[in-house]
């Protein structure tokens, strides 16, 4: 596709050229030939720039709408097989780097269980081993959402959200609702990053302490020129402070990746709701 639009951009580069030359010489051809005994020399040559404007402003416009298409479709297609192979590389070092480590891990943590002599000491790398399982599962989904080829209706980084929504409601059995409409191009890439690592972390942690039948993801823009991205359940919540409790690592790596970013993060309970939002402040008007 790529060569066939770079051929096309060719021609038309080469036709812009050319209309002013070929529109010249038929207009002195046309003349000599046809029109000598009725006009005279001067009034040719004072007609001739007149025509070939005539002429460039009818068929030059088309052609350079018909260019900058060419080069937007184009464009449009170098961004999104750089973000596939964007994709496909970070899926490699998710399996050959976490994944492996994760695995190894698993397997120490066995040597741990079968050699230890304490029974708390024998618990406690149970438990560790069922957290690096679930740190597992979700590295292996996470390849396999690299792996797919990004939806044509909904930007590519959106969509494993929706899908991780749509597996934690499976797990709950509990009732998605996606509500997206951030413009993709209101975000920048390293924000896409951060909001994706984020939000996923808010799901995974639904899913592991919530005991929710409402699970709601929440993407959209302020007046303000920011945006507002929230997770919301119903379900049991969580007394006092989230982040002060033991084993909250999830929320305080979402609040700390938040504030290096610069937005407002908040954890807690509104009426029966459990909500978990990131707010970027828009430019304020001087």
């Amino acid at each position: 596709m790529s060569i066939r639009m770079r051929n096309r951009d060719r021609r038309i580069k080469w036709l812009i050229l050319w209309i002013p030359t070929i529109t010249i010489g038929l207009w002195e051809y046309i003349r000599h030939a046809f029109l000598l005994p009725y006009m005279t020399m001067e009034l040719g040559n004072f007609l001739a720039p007149f025509i070939v404007l005539a002429v460039t402003l009818t068929l030059v416009p088309g052609l350079f709408r018909r260019l900058e298409e060419s080069q937007e479709a184009l464009r449009r297609e170098k961004t999104t097989n750089a973000a596939l192979e964007e994709r496909e590389r970070l899926a490699r070092e998710l399996h050959d780097g976490i994944a492996q480590s994760l695995f190894l891990l698993a397997v120490k943590l066995d040597q741990l269980d079968r050699t230890a002599p304490d029974e708390p000491v024998r618990k406690l790398a149970a438990e560790l081993r069922q957290t690096v399982r679930d740190v597992n599962d979700d590295v292996r989904q996470a390849i396999a959402n690299l792996q797919q080829p990004p939806s044509a209706e909904e930007a590519a980084w959106v969509v494993p959200l929706r899908q991780l929504l749509g597996e934690t409601a499976g797990v709950l059995e509990a009732k998605a609702e996606f509500r997206w409409s951030i413009p993709d191009d209101g975000l920048t890439n390293k924000e896409k990053v951060e909001l994706h690592a984020c939000l996923r972390e808010a799901l995974v942690n639904v899913r592991k302490h919530a005991k929710a039948s409402e699970v709601l993801v929440v993407g959209e823009p302020t007046p303000q020129g920011g945006f507002r991205c929230a997770v919301e359940d119903d379900g049991v919540g969580f007394p006092g402070d989230p982040l002060a409790s033991p084993g909250r690592f999830g929320l305080r790596m979402v609040r700390d990746r938040a504030l290096r970013m610069g937005w407002t993060f908040a954890a807690e309970r509104r009426g029966r709701r459990t909500v978990v939002e990131l707010t970027k402040e828009g430019k304020r008007d001087a």
